[in-house]
């Protein structure tokens, strides 16, 4: 085999091992964020969602509509059950009145930081069975992904 080849075979086993392993383990996550969200805090994925998009900047029912590729509607609707909940404030933009900027409540960062160190927790256990080597070997992946990405 010429070492074009064994490249290209190394790249094929690569892809395969990614999604082997990489579509499972995030579904994994996420069924683990639905149930904490929705067991422990009252709250749909989707919620959590816009929670998670709200804190990352996106402040408005439009840009969480895009974010998200659903209608504005949609998106509107669970807004007002988290400024129902108190997880979001909407605050009026003082150049354009038209333009409500949604904001994080103190006691939405506080339920969001909640389920993901509950995540943070469930996942370290996940893998702890990982030699110190496993580990490195582990997190060397990631961050060569992370960069690749």
């Amino acid at each position: 085999m010429s070492g074009t080849s064994v490249r290209q075979e190394e790249l094929r086993r690569a892809v395969e091992a990614f999604w082997e392993t990489i579509p499972p383990l995030w579904h994994r996550v996420r069924a683990h964020i639905r149930q904490v969200a929705s067991d422990q805090y009252s709250i749909t994925v989707e919620q959590f969602h816009i929670l998670r998009h709200i804190r990352r900047g996106e402040g408005s029912v439009s840009e969480l509509a895009r974010a998200k590729r659903v209608s504005r509607a949609a998106i509107s609707q669970a807004v007002d059950a988290l400024v129902e909940r108190g997880l979001i404030a909407r605050a009026p933009n003082p150049a354009d009145r038209r333009h409500i900027f949604l904001t994080l409540t103190p006691e939405g960062t506080a339920l969001l930081e909640a389920i993901f160190e509950e995540t943070r927790g469930w996942m370290m256990e996940l893998l702890a069975p990982l030699s110190e080597d496993e580990l490195q070997t582990l997190l060397s992946a990631m961050q060569m992904l992370r960069r690749l990405l």
